[in-house]
């Protein structure tokens, strides 16, 4: 382990939480299509026509859940980041970088680079050193059982 890893983790942090800002903001683009469904939706019903409500009903859960994914991506991303700085929950710092992959170009950089990254040995034990250091930190009725 040397300074240079937590340097470069914590670079990878910061990186991190800029993509999934990012991420999250162009996830709100398609709360114009939801508005849209919606408005159809509710234009069909009033209007008695029913093509039109199931239409729009069709298009607000698709891009319903499109937002989800992306917001569910995002709050991912940060979460992976945030636990980069730490150097905890290897887990999820792995999900996150392959997650991150999915958006091109500057995510796949950065997963890429992250996936790199957290596959050295001087890493890994570094998060091998703060997960035990935060299981010795816990009460001992909260631990988890071996």
């Amino acid at each position: 382990m040397s300074n240079t890893d937590k340097d470069t983790l914590h670079i990878l942090s910061i990186f991190h939480y800029i993509l999934a800002g990012i991420i999250a903001l162009i996830f709100c683009i398609p709360l114009v299509h939801l508005a849209m469904g919606i408005t159809m939706t509710v234009g069909g019903v009033t209007e008695n026509v029913p093509v039109l409500g199931i239409v729009g009903a069709a298009l607000s859960v698709v891009i319903g859940l499109i937002i989800l994914a992306g917001w569910g991506t995002a709050v991912l991303v940060f979460l992976a980041g945030k636990n980069l700085d730490r150097q905890t929950r290897y887990q999820v710092c792995l999900f996150g970088a392959g997650a991150l992959c999915i958006f091109l170009p500057l995510g796949t950089v950065l997963g890429v680079f992250t996936l790199v990254t957290l596959q050295g040995d001087s890493v890994r034990e570094l998060f091998d050193r703060n997960e035990v250091g935060v299981l010795a930190e816990l009460p001992p009725d909260s631990k988890p059982s071996e």
